[in-house]
């Protein structure tokens, strides 16, 4: 276990502060062929459901994405993109009080969400897809998670691993940090992210978790996306084969709280009202001021 550093991230809304407990994302799909769901909340109606529930089952951030980065993907235009997000972001105004980040990788769909209400950026491209995301962030003063990818979404899976896969993801985030901040970002307003299962191997990412204290190192707040990447289906088959998406409960579960005693800052998760369970639990190993009051049991 280590200490981890305490951030303080500038919101248009309030201050969210990272490290004196873990911070939950929730993660809210509104594409039809996400791999982790399916489209089960690609109409407004649904999504809109699902982003209450994800507040009161324990979320402190809602990422919404309407991209599918899945391994294979293709991408889709800014213009569908706005299509799928606008109607939820203006559905959600004045409903949901938890803060919304939204997880693309282009400058002009950052700008219209901003305007929308989003108060977060999620870069899976760490910038090398549009570097003017990052004018965007520095423009309208917003957070930006920076995350580690090793290729784009199509090809990913099939490029030569790195051979020193801290090394890679180290020196990715650190150029993902130089454009950020010489776009006028400020360097309290960055999070990094390892990019687990992301152009890594299936070894790769568990070195990763083991490893996160190098990482935060690095001098900035970390987030960690485990929930139910194929790494644990594959940890986990049965028979020979992966298990499936939703089944990976339990073995996002013991990420998750590797991630938060290795420092994670914020864990982004599908499953909220279980991974708050494990979030608290684990924090209390971290934070003794956390832990409930003599009991019996």
């Amino acid at each position: 276990m280590i200490r981890r550093k305490i951030f303080r991230l500038r919101l248009r809304s309030r201050v969210l502060v990272l490290g004196e407990r873990t911070l939950v994302m929730g993660v809210l799909n509104v594409t039809p062929d996400s791999f982790s769901d399916g489209g089960k909340f690609y109409r407004t109606t649904d999504a809109v459901k699902a982003a209450l529930a994800m507040e009161q089952a324990g979320a402190d951030i809602l990422d919404i994405g309407a991209e599918s980065t899945r391994p294979g993907s293709t991408g889709i235009s800014a213009e569908e993109e706005l299509e799928r997000l606008l109607p939820v972001l203006r559905a959600l105004r004045g409903r949901l009080k938890i803060p919304i980040s939204i997880d693309t990788q282009k400058g002009s769909v950052a700008e219209r969400t901003i305007g929308a209400g989003a108060e977060l950026l999620n870069d899976i491209s760490g910038l090398n897809h549009d570097p003017k995301l990052a004018e965007a962030a520095a423009q309208f003063g917003v957070p930006l998670i920076l995350m580690h990818m090793r290729g784009t979404p199509r090809t990913m899976q099939k490029k030569p691993w790195a051979k020193d896969v801290m090394k890679n993801v180290s020196r990715g985030l650190r150029e993902s940090v130089a454009i950020a901040r010489r776009a006028g970002v400020h360097k309290s307003q960055i999070i990094l992210d390892p990019g687990i299962g992301f152009g890594k191997s299936f070894a790769q990412n568990f070195e990763l978790l083991a490893r996160l204290p190098a990482l935060a190192r690095l001098g900035y707040p970390l987030l960690v996306g485990t929930s139910r990447k194929g790494f644990l289906g594959a940890t986990l088959a049965r028979n020979g084969k992966p298990l499936a998406a939703a089944d990976r409960i339990w073995g996002t579960a013991a990420t998750v709280a590797a991630s938060i005693l290795q420092g994670a800052h914020i864990v982004r998760v599908h499953d909220v009202e279980e991974m708050a369970q494990v979030v608290r639990v684990t924090d209390c190993l971290l934070q003794p001021k956390l832990r409930p009051g003599n009991s019996a049991g």
